[in-house]
């Protein structure tokens, strides 16, 4: 049974693991097809334990079998997928490898049923949690690029809003905030008068689609480190999801 706080159970780093156990079969192939040195061997063993005990847990059944594994006894311990024996294989160490090649392919198969099982969850969340379109504000506030951070700076007042789409008259090329008139302009002692909006913007715009469940937009802002994010229908901007926004849906939870 796996630890209540592995990795695996916690569903962190699914897709990266998958692809360090695949790395992990990638580099056992000339083990198994030219030969090997104990040394290397041992090397590679203790780095598939390390490897195994990291993402599934130090008493999960594939750490045990792989262990045995390297004695060749590893079917006997855990209900790994049948493969068919080499003709006439016979010899004790061949076979030994061979358990520890299938060790590695049923943790990439639980890997990918774990990282299956999350995506079915995520699309049962998607289709019944409040949407980003519910919470989005749809009044739109924008001004050139050529504009000053004066201007600019009277506008999120006159709205009371924290962010103001930036534009060349003929598509959106950035959004400026009230983070970024304070990093990149105060604290640099830009003059408001003189410097242009396009000088202190964010670009590329970060966008979420309407359709997406609020909690999409929570992760967004936070792993990019963001407080607005442009909202879309068929690539369009339709409207603005904010901090405030958020606050909002999560005043609404139990």
């Amino acid at each position: 049974m796996l630890k209540a706080n592995t990795r695996l159970s916690r569903g962190l780093f699914v897709d990266r693991d998958i692809e360090r156990f695949r790395d992990q079969l990638v580099r056992f192939k000339p083990v198994l097809s030219k030969g090997y040195s104990a040394s290397l061997l041992a090397d590679f063993d203790q780095k598939t334990e390390r490897l195994i005990s990291e993402v599934f847990g130090d008493a999960s059944d594939l750490l045990e079998a792989y262990e045995y594994a390297q004695l060749g006894e590893a079917s006997s311990m855990v209900n790994l997928p049948e493969e068919a024996q080499e003709p006439g294989a016979q010899d004790v160490d061949r076979e030994s490898l061979q358990q520890r090649k299938r060790v590695l392919e049923s943790c990439i198969s639980e890997l990918e049923t774990c990282r299956a099982d999350a995506f079915r969850k995520r699309r049962l969340l998607s289709k019944t949690a409040p949407r980003v379109s519910d919470f989005m504000s749809k009044d739109l506030h924008t001004l050139n690029h050529e504009a000053t951070l004066r201007e600019a700076g009277r506008l999120l007042k006159k709205y009371k809003i924290g962010s103001l789409l930036v534009d060349d008259e003929k598509r959106y090329v950035g959004i400026l905030t009230e983070a970024d008139i304070c990093r990149k302009a105060v604290a640099q002692g830009l003059n408001p008068e003189g410097t242009p909006v396009k000088a202190c913007m964010s670009k590329p715009i970060i966008s979420i689609a309407d359709d997406e469940p609020i909690l999409e937009g929570v992760r967004m802002m936070k792993a990019k480190g963001i407080r607005h994010l442009a909202v879309t229908e068929d690539n369009t901007i339709v409207g603005i999801l904010s901090v405030a926004d958020l606050v909002r849906y999560y005043s609404g939870v139990e």
